[in-house]
């Protein structure tokens, strides 16, 4: 009998150990638990259903529970159906032995599932703003999510949740002109915190990846930090005005090669406003070229040609609210030639600071104004240091430039919102000009008004610029609203490479930039006497006067006269409304080598005054021009000169740099002579006893371009009343 019982028994376990390891192994499918499960979802969440097909069973040992897996299932949001993988959970034997069914856990594989139609749900489940942003921008998209819930026993979900998964495709589109295309990521959900890794995604053809991006919920705000990198070619430059405020517009970009590496952190608040931006940026620009015709880098940099390389810049960016810096350091290229440039930029509280150094080497630098140039392969550092406030004033702390033993310092040089000069502290320059003379100056403000001292000085350009481009200073088109006066010291002021002027005293008033009034006085080393005044009369007009006991150093700048010697210069200046009307009178001087006079004589067969001219030269007791000038023209009223071997009348027009127009009469002193000496019956010389007799004499025209001048001569002209009416005026003066 109790062999029997212990086979039974034995039998008995056997069969149990079979379909314990059945259960635990293999499993069975069923239907029974289908509304179990159903019930215990939907009892604390009335909006969600589920729809089961046959359950498979798996006995978990270990645990001393089930568990429980469907395949195919869809899950019932608020009538809308969501398409799942699998759903997975555990079950307790001890409840179900107790028919107390309790779900403990729960695992659910999503399939593939449209982004809109999870927010489709959402927004049914719970609306709020967020959800219907969201809603609006997400345009396409998909994602597969691995859930892990965890249930207490009152079947609400416990704060120890899980959700894994991806997104794919997405595509978010906001405010017409914004558009994320091909947004991929894994994403990781906990309480309060989400996730995202391996980001990449494509903005306005640039291309963004992002190894991880952490967001936590603070209940008032989420609180954002991650990374992000990417790369800019040409192709992309257009996202570059998303950050210059369009200055970048109207550059045309020939080449861009710029990756970065990015590490940013900020907040969003509920109604997606952001806040506590800090963002720290590694920028490697390998490559930038650019063109611009509005850079005036031609007049400083001579090699220039309207195009900007940028090589191997390293550049470090760090923003917060508060505060702006950027660092960078690399080179640049201008025309084949290569130098580097430092800079460093902080804004705090909208105020700018910055600091820049460029070593130039290879590239020649002019500044025209001072006649200085550096030339290329040459050592040289410029050193900018400043401040900026937003739609104020620029203020140049300090502007050094060394090369060699050349130094340029300005200190506190204010510019407006404009760029347009104020006012500047210290001004002082050391250093050998092109005509290899030494210029020494210094110029320190005293309130509003300003001292100049030096002991050397070139003026040659100075000069040069006054008889070329009369009334112009591009100096001053620089300057606002410049009202001071300037009193200058000057020891020597050359007006060429040997000679000057000795103690230039003086004093230069400017009201509204313009000059209002100028006192010089001066002496050349041999007592010569030099004075130059500018007065504004109450006409508004400017009245220029200039005196000057030895002439020659102010009219050898013209390049048509060779050859001058001796003479004393008076000039006298009325302008008004842009348009001056001169006159100019030399005296006692000789000429030597003019070549368009020259010309005239040869063709005029007056050979033996034409021999004179190239040697000795030829002696005038007077000169007198009057003339006008018009922006850039200059029109010839008279040219009058008389002297011993011939006298000469002209008029006519001159166009800067495009036309020379040119008329007159040259007369021998022969004529002169025999003119003279027929004074008694001046009126039978006027208009002769018959018609065509009178005193002869030369007519000329000089036309043509500047460098290509055409002269043609009539040796036999009668003279004109004019021309023996003003001999007459000088004969008398003299």
């Amino acid at each position: 009998m109790i062999k029997k019982i212990l086979k039974y028994i034995t039998f008995i376990l056997i069969i149990l150990s079979i379909i314990t390891i059945y259960l635990a192994y293999i499993g069975i499918e069923t239907n029974k638990f289908n509304h179990l499960i159903q019930d215990e979802i939907s009892k604390n969440n009335k909006d969600i259903n589920i729809k089961l097909k046959n359950i498979k069973i798996l006995l978990n040992l270990k645990n001393f529970s089930v568990n429980l897996k469907t395949k195919d299932p869809i899950l019932v949001l608020n009538e809308k159906d969501l398409k799942l993988d699998y759903i997975k959970t555990n079950v307790s034997i001890n409840s179900l032995i107790k028919e107390k069914f309790l779900i403990e856990n729960l695992k659910i594989l999503t399939k593939e599932v449209q982004l809109k139609d999870i927010l489709s749900i959402s927004f049914k489940y719970k609306s709020n703003p967020q959800l219907y942003i969201l809603k609006k921008i997400i345009k396409d998209g998909y994602m597969v999510a691995d859930i892990d819930l965890n249930f207490n026993r009152e079947g609400k979900i416990l704060d120890n949740y899980k959700i894994d998964g991806f997104v794919k495709r997405g595509q978010l589109k906001w405010l017409k002109k914004h558009s994320i295309e091909n947004l991929n990521f894994d994403f990781q959900i906990k309480r309060k915190e989400y996730f995202l890794k391996n980001l990449n995604a494509e903005y306005k053809k640039v291309k963004f990846l992002s190894e991880s991006i952490k967001i936590k919920d603070n209940n008032k705000f989420f609180e954002v930090e991650g990374n992000l990198k990417n790369t800019l070619d040409k192709s992309n430059a257009e996202i570059l005005k998303l950050f210059t405020n369009n200055y970048f517009e109207n550059l045309d970009i020939k080449s861009l090669d710029l990756t970065s590496d990015n590490k940013f952190s900020f907040k969003i608040n509920k109604k997606f406003k952001f806040f506590d931006f800090n963002v720290k940026s590694k920028l490697n620009l390998n490559k930038l070229i650019y063109n611009s015709n509005s850079l005036q880098l031609k007049n400083i940099i001579p090699e220039y040609e309207n195009k900007i390389e940028f090589q191997n810049h390293k550049i470090d960016i760090f923003f917060n609210k508060e505060k702006l810096t950027i660092k960078g350091i690399g080179k640049f290229v201008i025309n084949k030639d290569l130098d580097q440039l430092e800079y460093k930029i902080i804004n705090n509280n909208n105020n700018y600071d910055f600091e820049t150094k460029i070593n130039f080497r290879s590239n020649s630098i002019f500044f025209d104004f001072l006649d200085y140039k550096k030339e290329k392969n040459t050592e040289s550092l410029l050193s900018l240091k400043g401040s900026f406030k937003k739609n104020k004033k620029l203020v140049l702390k300090e502007i050094i430039f060394n090369e060699k033993k050349n130094e340029f310092l300005i200190e506190n040089l204010f510019l407006d919102k404009n760029f347009i000069f104020n006012k500047v502290n210290l001004i002082k320059f050391n250093y050998i000009n092109s005509n290899k003379l030494k210029n020494q100056i210094i110029i320190k403000r005293n309130k509003n008004n300003y001292n100049l001292k030096s002991e050397n000085f070139d003026a040659t350009k100075l000069v040069d610029n006054m008889i070329n481009s009369p009334g112009k200073n591009d100096l001053l088109d620089l300057v606002d609203n410049f009202n001071s006066k300037i009193k200058f010291n000057i020891d020597k002021a050359y007006l060429d490479k040997k000679t000057y002027l000795k103690n230039v005293n003086g004093l230069l008033v400017f009201s509204q930039s313009k000059l209002y009034k100028l006192d010089l006085k001066s002496k050349f080393p041999n007592n010569k006497d030099f004075r130059m005044t500018v007065n504004t009369n109450n006409n508004n007009e400017k009245v220029t006067t200039l005196f000057s006991g030895y002439a020659k150093p102010l009219v050898k700048k013209y390049k048509f006269i060779k050859g001058f010697e001796e003479g004393l210069l008076d000039f006298y200046s009325v302008k008004k409304n842009n348009i001056s009307n001169s006159k100019l009178r030399i005296y006692d001087f000789k000429l030597k080598e003019v070549s368009a006079l020259t010309k005239i004589l040869t063709l005029a067969s007056l050979q033996g005054i034409a021999d004179l001219l190239t040697g000795e030269g030829i002696r005038f007791s007077d000169f007198e021009m009057i003339f006008s000038n018009k922006n850039q023209l200059m029109t010839i009223e008279e040219i009058y000169s008389i002297g011993p071997a011939i006298s000469i009348m002209m008029e006519g027009y001159v166009e800067k740099n495009k036309l020379v127009s040119l008329r007159g009469t040259l007369v021998p002193a022969t004529t002169i002579n025999k003119f003279v000496g027929s004074l008694p019956i001046v009126g039978n010389i006027l208009v002769g006893k018959k018609t065509g007799e009178g005193v002869f004499g030369v007519s000329f025209k000089i036309k043509g371009p500047p460098k290509d001048l055409k002269t043609t001569v009539n040796p036999i002209k009668t003279l004109t009343p004019r021309f023996i009416t003003r001999t007459l005026e000088k004969i008398k003066k003299n």
